[in-house]
């Protein structure tokens, strides 16, 4: 399961956190397409936070080549998830011949087949924002972020890509326990990145009201916000 590049309006987002939709989609489309940023552009934040000799949990994968992307820059182990049994026995046979790669049917909400504290690192790619323009968006929302939580080793990374700027996703994030730091990329139009000042690997400052991103960003918000969540088991959020 993935998200859109932006929410659409029609009565189909309400199935996005339904099997049968992306069942469908992937039918009826099997191309391989990456949603918001191929990991060219983001490879130098992903190097910065993810270690490459530990087991990575892609959420709502999707047909994407992120993660063989990230196999052929070092990466070892990359579990990838997502709702559709289409798109993942399309996968299980095309990397079939790639044993650092694995795909399983899984639904993002209910995780019970990792156990606790399994992964080092979690990257989403729009998952989140599928789940919230789909019906009981909060809900669900807040469901698979505690999953994730749980899945995360203590100190464990989640890396949300997102179109949600920090006022429509941090008070989300908030109700677990992380230590919250945010990254921006320009959009891609037509294959490049937009132009912008801010490098991807400076995180920016976030104030308590989340107004940091604005501040430094001004005028140019045509971009993605990454936030890099770090577990803490043992205090309260941060940001």
């Amino acid at each position: 399961m993935t998200a859109g590049k932006t929410p659409a309006t029609s009565s189909s987002t309400q199935a996005y956190g339904e099997a049968w939709y992306w069942d469908n989609r992937y039918t009826h489309d099997p191309s391989t397409f990456d949603w918001y940023q191929k990991y060219s552009s983001l490879a130098p934040l992903i190097r910065l936070y993810i270690p490459p000799h530990h087991p990575i949990l892609v959420v709502g994968c999707g047909n994407s080549a992120f993660s063989e992307d990230m196999v052929d820059d070092g990466y070892n182990e990359v579990i990838n998830i997502d709702i559709s049994t289409v798109v993942i026995e399309t996968m299980q046979k095309k990397y079939s011949d790639r044993p650092q790669l694995k795909y399983m049917i899984m639904d993002i909400r209910d995780m019970s087949a990792f156990d606790s504290r399994s992964f080092a690192s979690v990257l989403d790619k729009g998952t989140l924002d599928s789940l919230l323009c789909g019906h009981n968006s909060r809900q669900n929302a807040a469901k698979m972020l505690q999953e994730v939580w749980r899945v995360l080793k203590d100190k464990g990374v989640y890396i949300l890509i997102t179109y949600g700027s920090p006022a429509y996703r941090l008070s989300i994030l908030k109700e677990l326990t992380w230590t919250i730091k945010l990254h921006v990329i320009g959009k891609l139009q037509s294959g490049n990145s937009s132009n912008l000042s801010v490098e991807l690997t400076t995180p920016i400052p976030l104030d308590a009201y989340g107004g940091g991103p604005e501040t430094a960003l001004g005028a140019n918000t045509d971009v993605h916000y990454i936030y890099v969540c770090i577990k803490d088991g043992s205090g309260k959020s941060e940001a």
